[in-house]
């Protein structure tokens, strides 16, 4: 016998609806960054302690990866417009 609050008869009728589905397809992109920030960038232990320092450690490391990732668009970016300097900007990287 299973017996299921209101709440979670809301959340399974919410899994039915098209707009559930639509949301879902796009899921595996935001765990694969979520993985990025636990694995690669140190967000599995908190390096502090208390809601404010791990809000600080969230912030600065986000703001890292998307720093790297600008700096990387902006070398690809650079490497289509200039494909003569394609070896100076690879050993120039810095990440």
């Amino acid at each position: 016998m299973t017996i299921k609050s209101e709440e979670h008869s809301d959340q399974e009728a919410f899994q039915q609806t098209e707009e559930f589905k639509e949301m879902e397809k796009s899921r595996y992109k935001i765990e694969a960054k979520n993985s990025e920030l636990k694995h690669r960038h140190g967000l599995k232990i908190a390096s502090s302690s208390g809601l404010f320092g791990m809000q600080i450690q969230v912030a600065t490391t986000i703001f890292a990866v998307n720093l790297k990732r600008i700096i990387n668009l902006l070398n690809e970016t650079s490497m289509r417009k200039h494909p003569k300097q394609k070896k100076s900007l690879k050993r120039s990287k810095a990440f």
